[in-house]
């Protein structure tokens, strides 16, 4: 079995298990999974955890988070976004510095309604079952946080374009639909595309064709790390450490042995993945 990270370059089209089903024939094995779900018309970073890896993906969807974008004012959608129908049309005069305004009204810690045809689960169902039957149900705000949230003017008087960085669990088209009544209107998004998640960019992101592999260790790179004898985290120990979060473990080699969190006794660290043995 093949354990290690890719870096995938989504295409249009393709849903995120798509993805993951055409990476189980490339590498011919099943155990594989993916973080960070992307829409199918959206494209850019996926991350796509092969064999052991796969237990590392909760650390990786946590990673913040980049997109670049367009937001359509005047027109809103059923999806909040471009392939949705059209559910309302508004005269709308936007300038650059109008938008600017409405973007830094959604900077920082916010709430965020999650959109109907997200994969949210509301009584058991995921809300986009829900939207595909016509239901629509109340939905609690939850709290996300935009780092980031840039706009600049294109030739199109009301289509901006939009750089966000946000963390984990943000809906950038439901930045773009609260943008639009922001200025007095609606607005959708369209031409979604995901630049980073976390220290994983484009730069070493491929297509199906070209996929690189990275070892569970680089998998990890984005977390601080420490260097130990293999027998220290043998069957899963609790070790004296004082942890502020996750933390990989190396072997002098430089493999991932395993993945410690702070314990709940203060002072000490409990595991949360072990890769060594398993």
């Amino acid at each position: 079995m093949i354990d290690g990270l890719v870096v995938v370059d989504k295409p249009a089209g393709w849903t995120s298990h798509d993805i993951v089903a055409k990476c189980r024939g490339i590498f011919g094995q099943r155990r594989i999974g993916h973080s960070g779900t992307l829409d199918p018309d959206a494209t850019g970073v996926l991350l796509v955890g092969l064999g052991k890896a796969t237990r590392l993906l909760r650390f990786l969807t946590d990673l913040p988070k980049t997109y670049t974008g367009e937001v359509v004012f005047g027109t809103e959608t059923s999806t909040l976004d471009a392939s949705g129908e059209v559910t309302a049309t508004h005269e709308m005069h936007v300038t650059e510095a109008d938008v600017a305004a409405a973007a830094r009204t959604l900077t920082g810690r916010i709430q965020q309604v999650p959109p109907m045809v997200s994969a949210v689960k509301v009584g058991g169902r995921r809300l986009h079952e829900l939207a595909r039957e016509g239901i629509e149900v109340e939905r609690d705000a939850r709290e996300v946080e935009v780092y980031r949230f840039d706009v600049a003017a294109t030739e199109d008087p009301l289509v901006y374009a939009v750089e966000v960085e946000c963390s984990s669990g943000t809906y950038i088209r439901t930045l773009a639909a609260d943008a639009g009544h922001a200025l007095g209107g609606g607005a959708h998004l369209r031409n979604l595309r995901r630049t980073a998640i976390g220290s994983f960019t484009l730069a070493e992101a491929h297509g199906l064709d070209g996929l690189e592999l990275l070892t569970p260790a680089q998998a990890m790179r984005d977390y601080p790390n420490m260097t130990l004898d293999p027998a220290a985290v043998a069957n899963g120990k609790v070790l004296e450490l004082d942890l502020a979060g996750p933390v990989a473990v190396l072997d002098p080699d430089g493999a991932l042995l395993a993945v410690y969190e702070p314990h709940r006794t203060p002072g000490l660290a409990k595991p949360a993945v072990v890769l060594s043995g398993s």
